[in-house]
């Protein structure tokens, strides 16, 4: 649907009728006759995510149509490119990886989802690791908990190398407003996951919701000071709260506690709407104030700093105690391991050697370093066995029937999962996820 000029007059095109092509069958993009080599790379800003946008060309695809979350209740989700999730599957997208590269040359994909699935990220990455392509790539999330330490690991190891998510307002209660899924204590574990695996962090930052209060504009500012600097964010940036035409925000405003301003149509666009809020907030005010910071933040100076001397004006002192994140990220609970959790070896398979009587020696060769484990002849054959069993070339498998094969031959699973060798195995790339 849109407006085009046709013989000097203005005419509305309505093809809303027409249905849209699956994902599966939209082809490919071609690049091939477009001089890519040509266009100029700049720096817009000294922001490292910004950076990766636009110093450089990417390769643009998209896992999904839509988001499979849909709930934000600042987002368009009314909209179709929004509100109608339709995923394509893993070989699809390599098949469409691989005819770029042979198009341009070039193996760096932007995919540009609204928010792309853990699930299919997953299937993807294991698909890039099979066909033993050599591609960086990066991607849209949601902090959700999906997001495990051995998950992000595995998307490092298939090039992934950064990716960018909401934490927009860091604020427990806005967040629920929000409809987000997400609480801060989450997004400092799921950032720290992403970090310790080599994947850098860009969050999206919010502030002018409706309702919020300058105290949670202060406490969100003080928690994004502690995530970047405990390490767990390299990027970020603040936006505004803009009121849109078809969030659940704009659609139905006095459910949120705001009020609607502008009821005629506009002479261009009517996408952004504005609206007054009773709380009374100048959210303008904290704008350059919240810029400063962060770019300080983003350079690793800065910490010490009283957010008060941010601003010119006076703020309340937050309430955020000052090792919050640290301690969110410290008392994480551990992994528990469950039948239905997917088990995987990303490495290469061992050589088995003879030992001395009754033992046997595993020879690993690493991409970082070769090593050995000599083991009980009976336990290093099933070790040879399960890393054959749940290496990235086969098929995916539950670690359910991992245990029970271990258990009807060795032993105990659980006393193996805290052994020794279970931890070697685990450090040098078997995941369950």
């Amino acid at each position: 649907r849109t407006f085009v000029r046709i013989d000097g007059q203005v005419k509305f095109l309505n093809n809303s009728a027409v249905k849209d092509l699956p994902q599966r069958e939209v082809g490919t993009p071609d690049y091939s006759d477009l001089p890519l080599r040509d266009y100029l790379s700049v720096i817009e800003v000294a922001n490292p995510m910004h950076r990766l946008w636009s110093d450089g060309r990417w390769n643009k695809l998209t896992l999904a149509h839509g988001c499979y979350w849909g709930k934000c209740t600042f987002c368009d989700i009314s909209l179709d490119y929004i509100g109608r999730y339709e995923p394509i599957n893993a070989s699809i997208l390599c098949d469409r990886i691989e005819e770029i590269m042979a198009q341009t040359g070039t193996n760096g994909f932007h995919f540009v989802d609204e928010a792309a699935p853990p699930a299919l990220m997953r299937d993807l990455a294991i698909e890039i690791l099979r066909r033993g392509l050599v591609v960086v790539w990066w991607t849209n999330i949601r902090f959700e908990s999906s997001f495990t330490a051995d998950l992000c690991r595995l998307l490092r190891a298939s090039g992934c190398i950064a990716v960018s998510g909401g934490l927009e307002v860091a604020s427990d209660r806005l967040l629920a407003l929000i409809k987000k899924g997400v609480t801060v204590a989450q997004v400092a574990q799921v950032t720290n996951h992403f970090t310790a695996a080599g994947i850098m962090v860009h969050a999206y930052l919010m502030y002018g919701y409706p309702t919020q209060t300058a105290q949670e504009t202060i406490d969100s500012m003080e928690m994004v000071r502690q995530l970047f600097e405990i390490g767990v964010l390299q990027s970020g940036f603040w936006h505004r709260f803009a009121m849109t035409e078809h969030s659940p925000v704009g659609l139905d405003p006095m459910a949120f506690g705001v009020k609607r301003t502008d009821l005629t149509l506009g002479s261009f666009a009517n996408n952004e709407v504005d609206f007054v809020d009773p709380i009374g907030v100048d959210h303008g005010l904290f704008s350059e104030g919240l810029r400063k910071s962060l770019f300080n933040y983003m350079h690793g100076v800065g910490f010490d700093i009283p957010l008060k001397n941010w601003f010119d004006f006076k703020i309340p002192a937050t309430t955020i105690p000052k090792k919050y994140i640290q301690h969110q990220i410290e008392n994480a609970a551990p992994p528990v391991y469950k039948d239905q959790n997917r088990i995987l070896w990303i490495g290469a398979q061992p050589e088995l050697m003879e030992a001395e009587e009754g033992f046997c020696e595993l020879i690993f060769s690493g991409k970082k370093e070769d090593f050995a484990i000599e083991l009980p002849l009976e336990l290093g054959e099933w070790v040879s066995w399960l890393l054959a069993k749940v290496s990235y070339t086969e098929t995916l498998h539950t670690l359910k029937p991992i245990r029970e094969n271990y258990e009807a031959e060795l032993g105990d699973f659980e006393e193996l999962t805290e052994s020794e060798v279970w931890e070697i195995l685990r450090e040098h790339g078997l995941l369950v996820f």
